[in-house]
C-alpha cells in the first residue's frame, strides 16, 4: 500500500519589515539571530565599497542602492533593534600591505563591542603567516576571504600554511569564492575545490552559497565535515522574484539535508532591501521552523562557540 508522502513542517510567516524581525524570531522561542555576513569596516575603506556599488551598475545589470548607508553607531544599534546577537566585521584587501591594518582596524572594533565577532583577514603576500598567526593569538574567531575583489588564487603558496593553521585552530573562515556578481581569474568551485582537497579538516563558510554555482559548492558542504554555506543575498526578490523562486523549489531539497551546515547571512549593511527580507526569503523554502531556529541561531552559535 502505497502512503502519501508527509506533510511539509509549519513554518511561521517571515517578517516583512525590520521592525517585525523581533516579533518573529521571538515567535520561534530564540534568544535571537546570528548573523555571519556582516561588514563593519575603516570608514574609509567602507565608502570606497560604497562607491563601488554607486557604480556596479554596468557589473549587476542595474542601480544597486545601498540601504543601510548609515554610520557605524546607527548600524550597530540596528542590528541591536532587530535582535541580532552576534555579528562580525568582515573586512578584506584588495593589494598587498593592506591585511594587517585592518586587523589592527578590526581587534579594538571588537573588543568595543562585545556582540561583534572578532573579525581578521589576510592576502598572498610576504609575512602572511605571521600576521594570521598573531590575529589568531590575539583572539579572531572568524576570517574573511575575498578572492573575487582580492584577485588571487586561494591556493597560492603563500597560503598553503595559513589554511593549515585556519584548519588545526577550528577557526572559520567565510570565503567569497563564486562567481556572482561577475566572474574572476581565480572564482568558481575549481581554485578553492583545490584548497579542500588539501586541507579536507577546513572550516569555510562558503559566501552567498557560491553564487551562481550553487550545486558545486553545496556538494563541498556535503562532501567536508566543516563546509558551510550561507545564505547572503540568495533567493532575494531584487534580481528576479520569478527566477528567485525557481531557485527555491530547486535547492530546497538540498538544504533541508544540509540542515546544519546553513548558516543565516545578509550582507548587511551593503543590500537594497530591507534585512527583514532575507529572512522572509528563507521561510518561503517552507522547510520548517526548526530549519529557521537552526539557520538563524543554533547553527551559527555552534559554529562560532557561542552556545
Amino acid at each position: 500500500m502505497s502512503r502519501s508522502p508527509a506533510a511539509p513542517a509549519p513554518t511561521t510567516p517571515g517578517p516583512v519589515h525590520d521592525a517585525q524581525v523581533r516579533a518573529y524570531w521571538r515567535a520561534l522561542n530564540l534568544p535571537g539571530i546570528v548573523d555571519v555576513h556582516v561588514h563593519f569596516m575603516p570608514d574609509r575603506v567602507m565608502r570606497k565599497v560604497w562607491a563601488y556599488f554607486d557604480s556596479a551598475g554596468p557589473l549587476t545589470g542595474r542601480h544597486w542602492p545601498i540601504r543601510y548607508r548609515w554610520s557605524d553607531d546607527d548600524r550597530l544599534e540596528h542590528l541591536r533593534a532587530m535582535g541580532v546577537r552576534a555579528f562580525p566585521s568582515l573586512i578584506y584587501p584588495h593589494k598587498p600591505g593592506m591585511a594587517e591594518w585592518l586587523n589592527d582596524w578590526a581587534r579594538p572594533f571588537a573588543r568595543q563591542h562585545p556582540d561583534v565577532i572578532p573579525t581578521a583577514t589576510f592576502f598572498p603576500e610576504p609575512g602572511v603567516t605571521a600576521y594570521v598567526e598573531h590575529a589568531l593569538t590575539e583572539g579572531a574567531a572568524l576570517f574573511k576571504v575575498h578572492v573575487q575583489v582580492g584577485r588571487f588564487d586561494p591556493g597560492d603558496p603563500l597560503l598553503d600554511d595559513v589554511w593549515g593553521m585556519l584548519a588545526d585552530a577550528g577557526v572559520p573562515a567565510v570565503v567569497h569564492a563564486g562567481s556572482g556578481p561577475t566572474p574572476g581569474a581565480h572564482t568558481g568551485p575549481g581554485p578553492f575545490g583545490a584548497v579542500l582537497e588539501r586541507h579536507p579538516t577546513l572550516a569555510a563558510v562558503i559566501a552567498h552559497m557560491g553564487m551562481p554555482d550553487y550545486d558545486a559548492f553545496l556538494d563541498f558542504a556535503q562532501t567536508y565535515p566543516n563546509v558551510h554555506v550561507d545564505t547572503t543575498m540568495c533567493f532575494i526578490d531584487f534580481f528576479d522574484a520569478e527566477e528567485a523562486a525557481k531557485l527555491r523549489r530547486r535547492l530546497a531539497p538540498r538544504l533541508a539535508d544540509l540542515g546544519p551546515r546553513v548558516l543565516f547571512g545578509a550582507d548587511f549593511p551593503n543590500i537594497p532591501h530591507e534585512y527583514a527580507h532575507q529572512i522572509d526569503v528563507l521561510t518561503r523554502l517552507e522547510l520548517g521552523d526548526d530549519w529557521m531556529r537552526d539557520v538563524l541561531w543554533h547553527n551559527g552559535a555552534r559554529l562560532l562557540r557561542l552556545e
